[in-house]
């Protein structure tokens, strides 16, 4: 089993087009020593030939550009992605479906009933679809695996998280489960697992269990401090609020993955633009380095 690291940055991408933090002005001017991320996607595959896409970000066409494994070329148009898996209904998780628009058939779309919704009514982008190549719907079950047609070699497990609906959903700030979702993959013939979930707002224990029967885990790195966009203004909410466990302090992920097996590989996706940890320079990223964790990049491949 491979996957891919499609975008490694957490909603705008990094550096963000607005944004004139140290980390966004310093990546522009030269001044620090770190790399360009899209926003959060990646691709799994158990043949090297069939893929599943999860999450469609807003950079999903530069991302495809950048994967040439992506593109078999075995036609006039033709893909590798046999299906897509939304974790959430976030608008950098989604957006890039509408960039995918030119599919020759329905897309294979696997998502959870609360983000089936939420893609009809709130942010319609289902029936906006369905205009152009349409969706093969499938549900995601919040219990027990599910396979996916068409991609040999890869059993998935989802499992409800708490973190947060988008703000345009009427269950914001009161989500329900199968809102964000965390999915294990399983290698099928060697039985190893990557546990996934970009954004983690709670570990509770069936999430805890998870991580603890993964090989890998590729987990939630968005903010370093709890109190990060409200230091620098950028926002008024807490990273918790947002549905995001902070790495450092009390409770926060570094704790956690301290607690794994030393056999456990530990990388962070999902970085915000304003986390020092992108900083390759910065006690933080040293301090993760420390304690064998890694920072998720774009082009980045893991194999199980």
């Amino acid at each position: 089993m491979k996957i891919r690291v499609l975008g490694s940055a957490a909603g705008g991408g990094f550096p963000q087009w607005n944004c004139n933090c140290r980390n966004c002005d310093g990546l522009r001017r030269g001044t620090v020593r770190a790399r360009a991320r899209t926003q959060s996607s990646i691709a799994v595959t158990g043949d090297d030939e069939n893929w599943v896409l999860f999450n469609a970000s807003p950079d999903v066409l530069q991302q495809l550009r950048e994967a040439p494994e992506l593109q078999p070329a075995r036609a006039l148009r033709d893909t590798a992605i046999r299906a897509i898996v939304l974790i959430d209904a976030q608008i950098d998780h989604t957006t890039g479906l509408l960039m995918l628009r030119e599919h020759r058939q329905p897309h294979a779309l696997w998502c959870t009933a609360p983000v089936r919704e939420d893609l009809s009514t709130g942010n319609p982008l289902f029936g906006v679809l369905g205009h152009y190549c349409g969706l093969d719907l499938h549900e995601i079950p919040l219990q027990g695996g599910f396979d996916i047609a068409g991609v040999p070699g890869v059993g998935f497990a989802a499992l409800p998280l708490t973190s947060n609906a988008p703000p345009y959903s009427p269950r914001r700030d009161k989500p329900v489960p199968g809102d964000n979702i965390g999915v294990t993959l399983t290698d099928t013939r060697s039985g190893r697992k990557l546990f996934y979930a970009p954004g983690l707002g709670e570990m509770e224990p069936h999430v805890w269990a998870a991580m603890q029967a993964a090989d890998c885990v590729l987990v939630d790195g968005t903010l370093w401090t709890d109190d990060e966009m409200i230091r620098l203004g950028a926002s008024s909410k807490t990273s918790r609020a947002m549905g995001h466990l902070p790495q450092s302090g009390p409770g926060g992920m570094l704790e956690w993955l301290d607690r794994l097996p030393a056999s456990t590989r530990k990388v962070l996706i999902h970085i915000n633009n304003t986390n020092p940890i992108l900083d390759e320079d910065s006690p933080q990223r040293a301090e993760l380095a420390a304690h064998g964790v890694e920072v998720a990049w774009d082009g980045m491949v893991i194999s199980l």
